[in-house]
């Protein structure tokens, strides 16, 4: 268990603004390690004093592109100190930030930043720019591109012939103490229609997410993170990045996912935030490999599954003790230890959020003794509402809200929620915010909810259709369908996604159009064979990709099947008004559903 000597935490009211923090904490431990990051085949630690000069070589050089308080700045790159140290840089001189996705389409990224006006883009690859340039030549404010790795012609720079030599002197900090309310943060969430809307997050927002966070379940200075969310998403931005900053811990940044299992094996992490996809592959790794062990060993993991599952019970204060617990230690050091030992082994807190979480998963991890706490948040909050506790974790639930988080059921069930998190309104959207956020200043999270007598809170629905995927980002099926059917080539779509890592679509081709679709593929259209064909199928995901294109980059079908039986209200697929049967879709099409997700 960490020593309660181990806490040093910045407050909110000590820290005032984000750039504030950062300060605070350089002059508290400036020899402590920040961050590990893996360079020339080994892995390398910067200290928080180090960091704290590569953004004084970033803030000067920024002060000299004659950018005033208030200006947009964008970052488009992976996880890392670079991401922080030019962020810090930024905040520090009174700039608002404005993350971007690295997989991004070209045309929403320059939607993004023509909307915000943005001045500066850093990216991390040149090979971003090449991809980026075409559809940039339409934004209007935009003054420098910066590329940190890779070799650049203009008008771009390489992030290192633009900063000054190092030992360049800090200056003035512009960003004031009373500045706390200002608006730190632009973020794009995709939101239920059209085009996405950008969040405004304020210096405090962010400060008071991380340290109510840090109230419900502590970070030391002994513990160690392991970053591979986006830090463009705001779960790792705020629990990632500002929460450790606050407590003085250390981040190491994953080299990239796939390589997810062999960091935690080499950083041997105390905390880890993930979406569920993530504890899904591990289970899903597990099982499978279960299923080639003889049947005794797998008859040992179910027990060890079964007996440390009523263990966490009763040690949660749900459940009685049973005489099975007395072989624990046993079924711990031959099972739970050695799954343990994957995720490093020395986890103290797995966090998992921004989407649902499936019950045998939560239970086959907390039964083999893995922490893993389930919450709920949203970009609009900054993120997090609310939260279990590791002594009070109700896995089927997201928690109890955070400390001066309110909450409460409104019509049809919706969740609202006020808090000192949420956002100050949609970038030039007034009347998209006036919607969110009501008179009385509730967020209208619009997810259907419940809370228990406890306080717990369960999510068990949504009020519009929108699907969460495994990542947690939001997308309308609805709207996509409609943009996809307005191609002459489809009659009707439906697109699926639920807590899946992408999404799909099943189509209804319309017949005529069809005919001389399939004979541009080069196939018979009258063979029903044809319709499984891989060129009439890229060629049908080509289509459906431009049709999308208004939509954001993580909005992409990944794969499609195609029929000529149209859903109708004879048929039970359609509604008396014409509305689609999504649910008497998917079951009567599960086996092409699972099929597209085969083999991922």
């Amino acid at each position: 268990m960490t020593d309660t000597a181990n806490l040093d935490i910045v407050t909110p009211a000590e820290a005032r603004t984000l750039p504030g923090l950062f300060q605070m904490r350089v002059r508290r431990t400036p020899q402590a390690v920040a961050y590990r990051y893996h360079d020339g085949g080994v892995w390398r630690d910067l200290t928080w004093q180090d960091l704290a000069a590569e953004v004084a070589r970033r803030q000067a050089a920024l002060a000299a592109e004659g950018l005033a308080p208030g200006d947009r700045v964008a970052l488009m790159l992976g996880n890392g100190w670079q991401w922080v140290a030019f962020e810090q840089a930024a905040l520090g001189l009174g700039l608002v930030v404005v993350p971007l996705y690295v997989n991004d389409r070209p045309d929403n990224v320059a939607f993004i930043l023509q909307e915000t006006q943005t001045r500066l883009l850093l990216l991390g690859e040149a090979g971003q720019w090449r991809d980026l340039a075409p559809a940039l030549q339409s934004v209007d404010d935009l003054q420098r591109v910066l590329v940190c790795r890779g070799e650049v012609e203009p008008p771009c720079l390489t992030l290192e012939s633009w900063l000054p030599a190092p030992g360049t002197e800090a200056g003035e900090l512009r960003c004031q103490p009373d500045d706390g309310n200002a608006l730190a943060t632009i973020v794009y969430t995709s939101g239920t229609v059209g085009r996405p809307k950008g969040v405004m997050l304020s210096h405090h927002n962010i400060l008071w997410n991380a340290h109510a966070c840090h109230r419900c379940n502590a970070v030391y200075t002994d513990d160690l993170f392991l970053s591979f969310l986006p830090l463009s998403h705001m779960l790792e931005r705020t629990v990632g990045y500002y929460l450790p900053m606050m407590a003085g811990a250390t981040v190491a940044y994953n080299r990239e996912v796939s390589l997810l299992a062999e960091d935690l094996q080499q950083l041997r992490p105390t905390v880890l935030i993930s979406v569920p996809r993530i504890y899904e592959r591990i289970y899903d790794r597990l099982q499978a490999q279960l299923a080639q062990r003889p049947a005794p060993m797998q008859a040992l993991f179910r027990a060890a599954v079964a007996v440390g599952w009523q263990r966490f019970l009763w040690e949660q204060g749900r459940g009685a003790w049973g005489p099975a617990q007395l072989c624990w230690p046993l079924l711990r050091r031959l099972v739970a230890d050695k799954v343990q030992e994957r995720l490093g082994g020395r986890l103290r807190v797995a966090v998992c959020g921004g989407a649902p979480l499936s019950d045998s998963v939560a239970r086959l991890f907390l039964g083999l003794g893995v922490p893993l706490l389930q919450g709920y948040g949203m970009t609009e909050a900054s993120p997090v509402v609310s939260a279990n506790r590791l002594d009070d974790n109700v896995p089927a639930s997201v928690g109890r809200p955070l400390p001066e988080v309110r909450c409460r059921i409104g019509e049809e069930e919706e969740l609202l929620v006020q808090s000192p998190g949420v956002m100050l309104g949609y970038w030039r959207r007034p009347e998209a915010t006036a919607e969110t956020i009501d008179g009385e200043g509730w967020l209208h999270t619009g997810d259907k909810a419940r809370l228990d007598e406890a306080g717990h809170l369960y999510i068990t629905g949504r009020l519009k259709d929108i699907i969460v995927l495994a990542n947690g980002e939001k997308l309308p099926p609805a709207d996509m369908e409609l943009a996809i059917t307005l191609h002459p080539l489809f009659d009707q779509v439906l697109i699926c996604g639920e807590c899946r890592p992408y999404l799909v679509a099943l189509a209804v081709l319309n017949r005529e159009a069809w005919k001389d679709f399939a004979r541009d593929c080069g196939v018979d259209p009258e063979d029903g064979e044809s319709l499984r064909d891989p060129r009439v199928l890229q060629a049908a995901l080509d289509i459906v990709a431009r049709q999308l294109r208004a939509f954001p980059g993580y909005a992409q079908v990944r794969r499609v099947a195609l029929t000529l039986e149209p859903w109708t209200v004879e048929n039970g697929m359609l509604t008396p008004t014409l509305k689609l049967r999504r649910n008497r879709i998917m079951y009567r099409h599960q086996e092409e559903i699972e099929a597209l997700y085969a083999g991922h």
